[in-house]
């Protein structure tokens, strides 16, 4: 069974924060890959890739934030999602074999501090909603019944 959960303004805050920093880092990186392969010495195909990759993530984080009432999995998803997004800005800075310029590494460090902030943000905003004491559900039906004494 799902368990759905009631936003709080904090998670609604955090996921519609990181769907405006998702939104415009993806449209800087696939707009911009070009020039920025040269300023960051990543190629242009990562950043415009991973670009494109951020504008459904960001479509969903805000779909997540305007929601009543959300399944508590639909959290968990943009959590895990920054975290893996971490792994992988790691693994290009430490593991690829690129060379990035001290730009690029700058770029990289910060979309990982980036986004295990909003992991954070996040988590921090799921624990609190689900502290909430939550609201009966209408369509649980009362099995109680009436017996004549």
């Amino acid at each position: 069974m799902l368990t759905s959960i009631q936003p709080t303004s904090f998670l609604r805050r955090a996921l519609l924060a990181d769907a405006a920093a998702s939104a415009a880092v993806g449209a800087l990186m696939a707009l911009g890959a070009p020039a920025l392969q040269g300023l960051l010495g990543l190629p242009a195909a990562l950043l415009m890739w991973a670009g494109v990759a951020l504008f459904p993530y960001a479509g969903y984080l805000a779909w997540l934030a305007a929601r009543p009432a959300v399944p508590r999995a639909a959290v968990w998803l943009p959590i895990a999602l920054n975290l893996l997004w971490a792994i992988d800005c790691a693994i290009v800075w430490f593991a690829s074999g690129l060379q990035p310029t001290l730009l690029g590494d700058a770029f990289v460090l910060l979309q990982i501090a980036t986004v295990l902030a909003f992991a954070e943000l996040e988590f921090i905003g799921l624990r609190r909603a689900l502290s909430l004491p939550r609201a009966p559900d209408p369509r649980a039906r009362s099995h109680a019944r009436s017996h004549p004494v």
